[in-house]
């Protein structure tokens, strides 16, 4: 959430910089109930003093004899006064929440204006390998002539978006996920295993409430109404809300987290037609890295979590390139977004399998995270940082495509060999 203060003194500034992410804005109203509510402030004040003093002067005035007809009359208009003016503050109130908590964060100077065709490929990693010999296929086939997914029976269990591992998918799928958590580990993160089941303020906080909130799965109560709780969308959700509400010590900055869920997504209607098998799908595994820093801290803070994510990439032997996101292609809730993307042959396309961003202090105000500067003993809102690390929806595909061989094999990366027992992926008998 923003910072009205920052609007107030610079409403053209800010507008300007959310135009790179919206198509219009204006300021207009919510600095009109901004101004009848910082006026409102002092007269409700006044009348609240005025009505305490005289009220307390009555009692003697009668004990005296005197008449105090007109002076509670004089009262009541008063209190009739501070009644209308309080229902007018809190409903400016409400408008002003509900107007701020609809704006987008302000994209850092340097992200780019526009949407996915503004983006910015930073660099790459390797080259894309060449499968020209022989007649390659695509992870769909591999995966299935190798028996590491079971699509039909994956849509039998949970409906169409859903698949199974089995077999070497599976194991795959779990020596990708210890790879990623071991070097994690090495780092100095702590593991955080989060509730799957998240309550509203969890979505608040993240920024995903209340404007997307039909983009996650929502528990349906006794009642058939929702409930409060939803299936994590990504373990940002979670970890987000780790520290909801406190307020931690300079000292004890940076935090650093790393969780590991599945992540549940509806993403209705959202599939292309060469978006086959796990590229998109309603339920994936991801590991999430966290930190939450100093204000000054944050840019360093995301250069490290991209330079982890690139690490693990780098690691499996991975094609890949580094994209600077334009605002409109960055979630509402990040200031800039950096994506890596890996190469799939059969799509002729890069696909992200990690997003790392800098929240800034948006996040933060609106799950109120603070922390107290030792210096000054102010408290201040600290800024929370974000990155996939790694997702892997996409890199089984990636894998079983850059790696595959004319035999319809399909070579393990050497850092996950130890974990698989194997060097190679054989098609099933």
């Amino acid at each position: 959430m923003l910072d009205i203060n920052l609007i107030r003194q610079d409403p053209d500034g800010v507008k300007n910089a959310l135009l790179k992410r919206m198509d219009v804005l204006s300021f207009d109203e919510l600095l009109s109930w901004d101004q009848q509510r910082r006026e409102a402030i002092p007269e409700i004040d006044a009348l609240r003093e005025k009505r305490n003093k005289v009220s307390a002067e009555i009692p003697a005035l009668k004990k005296e004899g005197k008449d105090t007809t007109e002076i509670q009359q004089e009262m009541r208009e008063v209190s009739t006064r501070i009644k209308d003016l309080e229902s007018t503050f809190t409903d400016v109130e409400a408008s002003i929440k509900t107007f701020l908590e609809g704006l987008p964060n302000i994209p850092a100077d340097d992200v780019p204006a526009g949407d996915k065709e503004s983006n910015e490929v930073i660099r790459t990693f390797g080259e894309k390998p060449d499968l020209s010999s022989f007649e390659t296929k695509d992870h769909v086939d591999l995966a299935t002539s190798l028996g590491l997914i079971d699509y039909e029976r994956g849509v039998k269990m949970g409906g169409n978006g859903f698949v199974l591992y089995r077999g070497d998918g599976a194991r795959l799928e779990w020596a990708l996920l210890n790879y990623f958590i071991d070097e994690h580990l090495k780092d100095g993160y702590e593991m955080v295993l989060p509730p799957h089941l998240l309550i509203e303020e969890c979505g608040f906080a993240a920024g995903q409430f209340p404007k997307f909130r039909d983009d996650v799965f929502h528990i349906q109560g006794d009642d058939g109404e929702d409930s409060k709780h939803f299936l994590l969308p990504t373990s940002e959700t979670a970890l987000i809300n780790f520290h909801r509400g406190e307020v931690l010590t300079e000292a004890e900055l940076p935090k650093k987290y790393f969780a590991y869920t599945p992540c549940y997504r509806k993403e209705a209607g959202s599939y292309r037609a060469n978006e086959r098998g796990m590229i998109r799908s309603h339920q994936f595994n991801k590991v999430e890295i966290f930190q939450f820093t100093r204000p000054e801290d944050s840019d360093a803070a995301l250069e490290e979590l991209i330079e982890k994510a690139e690490r693990l990439v780098k690691g499996l032997g991975l094609h890949y390139q580094v994209s600077k996101l334009a605002a409109r292609d960055c979630s509402a809730s990040m200031a800039k977004t950096y994506d890596i993307e890996v190469w799939i042959p059969s799509m002729a396309e890069y696909k992200e399998v990690s997003s790392a961003s800098n929240a800034h202090s948006y996040q933060a105000r609106r799950g109120n995270i603070r922390f107290k500067r030792e210096d000054t003993r102010k408290n201040e809102f600290i800024h929370s940082l974000n990155a996939s690390g790694l997702a892997t929806s996409r890199l089984l595909p990636a894998i079983v495509e850059q790696f595959q061989r004319e035999d319809g094999s399909v070579d393990v990366p050497e850092v996950l060999q130890s974990r698989m027992g194997k060097h190679r992926l054989e098609p099933a008998e």
